[in-house]
Parts: C-alpha cells; structure tokens; sequence
C-alpha cells in the first residue's frame, strides 16, 4: 500500500474509486463499509478499511449522513448583524479590512447575551458529538432559515430572528427549539428564562436596603423579554405606593439611544435615586454618560443593569444586575433537540430557567458586601 498512500499525498485527496481500486471491490461495497457495515463480509470490510487507512481517505460527513438520513449537526439561527454599508465591506482589500478591524467596533455587532448563548449551544454540541452550523438574515427573507435547515437535524433560533410562521413549519419537518419569546407555538419546543422574579427583588432591593422612592428607567418594550422586566419593575413600585417612570427609547448596543435618553433624563428634572435599566449595556453606557455630565455613580445616584455579562464584573464600579443562566440556556436547547431526536415522544417541551440577583457596587453597596 506505500505506493498508493504516496500517490495521494501529491495533492490529490482520495476517492472512493481510489479505496475501491486499491481494495479490489466496487464503489458501493466501500460506501457500504462505511455507511452499512452489516451489509459487508467481515473480510471485505476489513480489507476496505485497510485500503482506506493505507489512502489517508476520510468518508464524506454529508455522505454518511444521507446515508442515515441525518447530518449530525444541528443549527444555530440568530439575528443578522450585518449593518447597513457592512456587507459590502467584505469585499475590501486586505489592508482595508486589517485597518476596519483596528478601529473601535459599533456595539451593535456584538450583543453579549446571545454571544453566550451561542458559547452554550457549541460547549453542548461538541460534548454531545454534533457539529454546529450557525446562520443569520433578513428578518423578512425567510428563505435563510429555511435553508439552515435544510442542512441540519434540529434547528435552534432565537425568537424574534426568524418568522414565527416560517419555524412552526419547520417544526412538522424537524425538532425547532425557540429561545424566548412570549408563548410556545404548537409543536414547537421553547427555553424560557423567568424574567421577572429576579427583577422584582431588585427593585425592592434598591428600596429596601437604600431607601430609594424616584426612579428612572432606560430601555423600550421592544421585546416579550424586556415587557417582562419592566413589568416585574412596574408592579413591585405600585405595590409599594411609588409613582412608576415610564419606559424609554433606549435600545441594547445603541449607545448613542441610551446616552440620549440618559440626557433627556437629566434636563426634566431631578436627579433620580436610581437608574434601571433593561440591560448590562444600557446600563454600562448610562454610567459613562452620568459621569461625563458631571455625576457620581453610586454616590450620587444608583445604575442597575440585567443580563449579567462580564463586562459588568469589570466596570468600576462592579454593575448590580440580574443574571441570565446564558449558557444554561443554550445547553438545555440542544439537551431537547437531542431528546426529540432520540424519539422520546414528546410533541413540545418547555423549560423555564431561573435568574438569579447579583449586588454589585453600583447600587451603593460596599465592596465588601458584595454577593450573588
């Protein structure tokens, strides 16, 4: 076989005609080997696979899954991150693109929560033995998801990324766990995460522990997520007897959203006892644009965000937030596509993760008392 295995290394990867030839078989008997070994005599599998070993020839992934009428992927579909002007922009030059990369990136590109999430879903899928494709695009072209899942065994997709009508299509023709979202479509299966218990106990942290009665809050109703958050935030105000601010026209990595309402915010009136806001970023970009204005974050007013990023453990001072089970979240979607998979019966499962309160320093607790 050395004569063969250095005929293939001159560049040319191996066939299955190469493994045939070398073998003394026909090409269906080496598909065979490697897609229905029961069909082929042990000594003609063996001697196939010898061939094979001796050629450095690898079966084709997609080939094998045909064979078994799976892929061994399952597939990711997330909001397109492209911005206006982007696309156009991969066709650049080298050095163009090596100078794009160097300057400092909208933060609209990199939406922190769904980074982890995805960092749970590719952790799940290579301790479970699945490969991962990952897609994105236009809201209204739902032509993208659909050929996403074309190419896998189960789909995952964040709500709101995709046509809902287009997933609970899919579903009849394959496992879709969507993530968030307001209810689950029939036949569809859903991560939930509880929004609101944890919120609530912020509020009435900042309430209880700091005595705080004027409140403020950054972030729109843009999502079943965030009506949630505010909704926990309202209702804990009014069973306390506390006016309830309404919610604003700021929007998660537009920080210049945020930095707008922060400042529409301080031109109103007083100086709010505390900021809420609906995410880490907002939260984050709030404190930026209080300081530049001349004010002091906790002394002079308390910044809260939600999420739990890392950035947030990081920032000076350290974010009082609500924490996401991010990566739970998207470990527990590929544990149900898997179980689908297997056949285990079920038409729908919903699972709803809990959040968990994290005191940072922002709210005007010590350094030294800070816990989760």
């Amino acid at each position: 076989m050395s004569d063969q295995r250095s005929r293939t290394r001159t560049g040319r990867r191996p066939t299955v005609y190469d493994v045939a030839r070398a073998a003394g078989v026909s090409t269906a008997t080496v598909s065979f080997t490697f897609t229905k070994p029961d069909r082929v005599k042990e000594e003609t599998r063996q001697t196939v696979l010898a061939a094979a070993e001796a050629l450095g020839y690898v079966p084709s992934a997609s080939a094998r899954g045909l064979a078994r009428g799976a892929t061994g992927a399952l597939g990711l579909y997330a909001f397109d991150y492209l911005l206006e002007g982007e696309a156009s922009a991969t066709g650049s030059a080298e050095d163009d693109a090596i100078e794009a990369s160097l300057r400092m990136p909208d933060g609209r590109l990199f939406p922190l929560y769904a980074d982890e999430v995805q960092r749970g879903v590719q952790l799940e899928c290579r301790r479970r033995g699945y490969a991962l494709m990952l897609g994105a695009g236009d809201f209204a072209q739902s032509r993208d998801v659909v050929d996403v899942a074309g190419r896998v065994d189960g789909l995952i997709a964040f709500a709101g990324a995709a046509p809902g009508e287009t997933l609970a299509q899919l579903s009849t023709r394959l496992p879709v766990v969507e993530l968030g979202g307001a209810v689950r479509r029939p036949g569809m299966h859903t991560v939930f995460v509880d929004q609101g218990t944890a919120m609530a106990e912020l509020a009435s942290h900042l309430m209880t522990a700091h005595g705080h009665r004027r409140f403020a809050y950054v972030g729109a109703l843009s999502t079943p997520e965030f009506e949630s958050r505010y909704a926990a935030f309202r209702n804990t105000l009014e069973a306390a007897g506390l006016p309830v601010p309404a919610p604003t026209d700021s929007h998660p990595g537009d920080d210049a959203s945020t930095e707008r309402v922060v400042e529409q915010l301080l031109a109103s009136g007083p100086l709010p006892d505390a900021f809420v806001c609906s995410t880490d970023q907002e939260a984050l970009v709030t404190i930026r644009t209080l300081r530049a204005a001349g004010y002091s974050v906790p002394a002079g007013t308390a910044v809260t965000g939600y999420d739990g990023v890392i950035a947030g453990r990081l920032s000076s001072p350290t974010l009082t937030t609500v924490r996401q089970p991010m990566e739970a979240v998207g470990r527990e979607a590929v544990r149900i596509l898997l179980r689908a998979l297997e056949g285990d019966g079920s038409t729908g499962r919903d699972v709803t993760l809990p959040c968990r309160l994290w005191i940072g320093e922002s709210c005007g607790c010590a350094a030294d008392s800070i816990r989760h």
